[in-house]
């Protein structure tokens, strides 16, 4: 027999195509070599199955040599294996590319150490966390915004500021710019915060509302499979523990028809390959139902793992360009602010002394007349 291995996708990413028609699979069950429907292997590339060898894996990496063993499978928490010691490292489904449908198939300890996560658990709480994280710079936006209002308030009521009002001449002009330039600097971060909070906070904080309750449902969908596919096992576990019973069964009565002839022992031989043989159909029969149920658990996992992937990728990018977003207007108010001081620039370089001077004089002077000495 052969077994079956999954050929890179040649139409969508990622998914699997079907095994040739004519290929037969083994699944080995505690030491039982069952045909049935194809077994769908899962990548042995993952980590926790992959032969240890001082050189880090990537992907697409050729596969090396293996010695051979009985046993072609193992089974991890109810999903059968190749075994890394028998068969072939197979090819990634996304070889030049860290996937998540390559790396997460079985199940890894929590960092306690006591219990398990599957594969799919860190996928969907990596997914979690960047929607926490994506929220969390909504936040950071949001102080953001409450500092340019806060900046600007304090900027107009500065600007409204009567100190120096009675400075005169070119100099009083560029002195009553320069406090206008405030009121208007004041205008521009307040647009600057209106538009922070409409083009980076708001689309933040809305994008994909419904991703915690989508999530929810793929991951009870999940773990349907996965409770299927045990219970499946389970039902495999219960059928090769009937036809062990009912092999040994034979074999007692078929020794005690060697040692006494009787047509009673006839009749129980019979009657006990029948049990056997029918025993030996449920396990078939079972097998059938759980490569089946695995084959669904896969296909939805790669289907699954890769809609996982595509939303990561579509919220960095989302989150990247919002960010680029607050970048050009935080330049663009730097430009504004840049403009309202150059016309106070302007008046400054304008600034006469003698020319106030002559300005004041004329305004405030008592007489041309200057005094004379007094004569005898």
């Amino acid at each position: 027999s052969t077994e079956t291995t999954w050929e890179r996708p040649s139409s969508v990413p990622g998914t699997p195509k079907s095994p040739p028609a004519n290929s037969i699979s083994v699944l080995t069950v505690n030491g039982y070599h069952t045909s049935g429907t194809p077994v769908h292997q899962l990548d042995s590339g993952h980590m926790s199955l992959r032969k240890a060898s001082g050189d880090p894996q990537t992907p697409g990496s050729p596969a090396a040599p293996r010695r051979q063993s009985k046993e072609s499978s193992l089974t991890i928490n109810c999903v059968t294996f190749p075994h890394p010691d028998v068969m072939p490292e197979q090819q990634l489904l996304k070889p030049s590319e860290w996937s998540y449908c390559d790396y997460f198939w079985a199940d890894k300890k929590d960092s306690q150490g006591n219990n398990t996560v599957s594969g799919f658990e860190i996928l969907l709480q990596k997914q979690l966390k960047g929607k926490q994280m994506q929220k969390e710079m909504a936040e950071f936006v949001r102080e953001r915004i409450k500092i340019e209002e806060e900046y600007a308030k304090n900027l107009s009521k500065l600007s409204q500021n009567s100190l120096a009002a009675q400075e005169e001449g070119t100099l009083g002009e560029a002195w009553a710019q320069l406090k206008k330039s405030l009121a208007d600097e004041a205008e521009v971060h307040l647009k600057f915060s209106s538009k922070l909070q409409s083009e980076v906070e708001k689309p933040l904080l809305n994008f994909r509302e419904n991703f915690k309750k989508d999530m929810k449902k793929c991951d009870h969908h999940i773990a349907d499979l996965r409770k299927h596919l045990a219970s499946r096992y389970a039902a495999v576990e219960k059928a090769r523990k009937a036809l062990t019973e009912r092999q040994k069964d034979l074999e007692m009565k078929t020794q005690q028809l060697e040692v006494k002839l009787s047509n009673k022992t006839e009749e129980e031989i019979k009657k006990a390959r029948r049990k056997s043989t029918q025993a030996g159909d449920d396990l078939m029969r079972c097998v059938d139902l759980y490569n089946q149920a695995q084959s669904k658990w896969f296909e939805e996992m790669v289907t699954t793992t890769l809609e996982l992937e595509r939303l990561e990728v579509e919220r960095v990018e989302m989150i990247r360009q919002h960010l680029c977003q607050y970048t050009q207007l935080r330049h663009e108010t730097d430009m504004f602010n840049q403009s309202t001081v150059e016309l106070v620039d302007q008046l400054l370089r304008k600034v006469d002394p003698a020319k106030d001077r002559e300005l004041w004089v004329k305004e405030h002077k008592t007489g041309d007349i200057r005094p004379v000495d007094m004569e005898i």
